[in-house]
């Protein structure tokens, strides 16, 4: 798939060199002064908004903004929605991404998507059969079936991609990986995860009554392929993460940024089994929405062919779903949930659970714990002998540029070299696979044993709607 644009024609390959910690790469091609890279951005108001201004920033021309919320037709909108419309007026605005792809995918050299999760693998698999560069929010996809599709589709059209973990580009993380590689705390025995989320309502047992839709949303285009519902404030703009026809819950919003220390540095692959308890032991507590707490157990196997226990805690175990408020309180006095679904005492060792923002994790090796906090470089380990006399390996993960994950896939373009982001969906997709399994446990209610070759249960057949869903009529997904 070729595009008119000779500018897109880039010459494969990269040169990099490494010093301590700071790669240099070498493009393949020097842009001119004027030679600029394009993009669209895919959602403008929140996450929308900060990628669109990230890719800005990296060196991106913004020449294409596409939303479902229109805010010509409402100007006294406010929000990102206005704000990013402002910041670019030049752009070209569309509210269906597939028209704007088609008339001017020609144009286009980078997409990012930020949209509701229940949009990320058609939006993305579109720009990417126009020979678009993709920069997709995580989770990287909504279903386990789509993420392993934009793994295949990015290596069959050889595009630069990036899942958008922003840590992931962080040096701390990338030198903490390379000391878990290393062996700083011997080999791998077990993980910890956790977060305070949700902060929105779960545990939702009907839909919300049907209301007006505004002048100034395209309903039918926010649903897009999910199961048709009528609008009410109660789903969008930002609750609709507690309902399992477009979001993935807490796991969903969170994993994707506290599991991925842990799992690229130990090269995991799939687990072979995963199980959940949730929500008082009763699993999901309606087929609409993920439940208010859940404790997720992935079970792998190491290369040394050893187990692994992989254990994910989110949510808060006093918080029930409130329907006059249509929000989450404390089922104990009605107030403040405060009862955060955290690993057991003896495996903190007296750290405090909520002290980082109420997420962490936490690697259990043969020799001792490493704590790591995607958002602070002031990662520990116990015992801290551990680091008496340890061998520090050289860096061997390429470095971002400022940090920052768009000046990565920036770069990435530049450079001609789909290899260069290291949350490319050749990584990230596998990664989000893995997370996903966590929700069928949750779902499904029962230990599912899980065979990646096929994508498939072996002793739960019923997880074949929840691995590949069907459609809506018209939004049929192809790889």
């Amino acid at each position: 798939m070729e595009k008119a644009s000779s500018r897109r024609n880039f010459v494969k390959g990269v040169a990099a060199t490494a010093t301590a910690f700071q790669f240099q790469v070498v493009p393949s091609r020097v842009f001119g002064a004027n030679d600029r890279i394009t993009l669209a951005g895919i959602g403008t108001s929140g996450k929308g908004a900060s990628d669109i201004s990230g890719s800005a920033g990296a060196g991106f021309q913004i020449t294409h903004l596409c939303d479902v919320v229109d805010v010509e037709k409402y100007p006294n909108l406010g929000g990102g929605w206005v704000k990013t419309r402002a910041n670019y007026p030049d752009a070209k605005f569309f509210d269906d991404w597939r028209e704007m792809l088609e008339s001017e995918g020609d144009k286009i050299d980078a997409v990012t998507v930020s949209t509701p999760d229940h949009v990320h693998a058609h939006a993305s698999s579109a720009a990417m059969k126009k020979n678009c560069a993709v920069y997709c929010q995580k989770p990287l996809t909504h279903g386990i079936w789509e993420a392993r599709m934009l793994a295949e589709l990015a290596a069959k059209t050889g595009v630069v991609t990036q899942m958008g973990n922003q840590a992931h580009a962080n040096d701390h993380m990338r030198r903490v990986v390379e000391l878990v590689r290393a062996g700083l705390i011997g080999d791998i025995v077990e993980v910890h995860a956790w977060t305070n989320r949700p902060i929105w309502p779960q545990g939702i047992p009907a839909w919300p009554e049907k209301e007006a839709v505004p002048s100034h949303v395209n309903w039918d285009l926010w649903i897009g392929p999910a199961p048709f519902h009528d609008y009410s404030p109660k789903i969008a703009p930002f609750k609709w993460r507690g309902y399992w026809d477009f979001g993935t819950g807490a796991l969903g919003d969170m994993a994707c940024h506290i599991m991925d220390m842990s799992f690229w540095s130990m090269d995991l692959g799939a687990p072979v089994s995963v199980s959940a308890v949730s929500a008082d032991g009763r699993g999901a507590q309606s087929d609409i929405s993920p439940p208010t707490w859940a404790t997720i157990e992935y079970q792998f196997v190491a290369k040394n062919g050893k187990p692994i226990k992989y254990m994910w805690y989110d949510g808060y175990k006093d918080a029930v779903f409130n329907p006059e408020k249509w929000a989450l309180e404390s089922k104990i006095d009605g107030g403040k949930i405060r009862e955060p679904n955290t690993p057991p005492d003896d495996i903190l060792e007296g750290m405090n659970s909520t002290e980082s923002k109420g997420y962490d994790s936490l690697i259990v090796g043969s020799s001792g714990k490493i704590w790591f906090n995607r958002s602070k470089n002031t990662w520990f380990v116990k015992p801290g002998t551990l680091m008496d006399g340890f061998d520090y390996p050289a860096p061997t993960i390429p470095r971002a540029r400022g940090e920052n994950p768009h000046n990565e896939f920036y770069d990435a373009i530049k450079a001609g070299d789909p290899t260069l982001p290291q949350s490319k969906f050749a990584q990230s997709g596998p990664f989000t696979e893995m997370v996903l399994l966590g929700n069928l446990a949750v779902r499904l209610n029962k230990k599912v044993e899980w065979d990646s070759k096929t994508l498939s249960s072996p002793n739960c057949p019923e997880a074949a709607p929840l691995i590949k869903r069907d459609y809506r009529e018209g939004w049929a997904l192809e790889s």
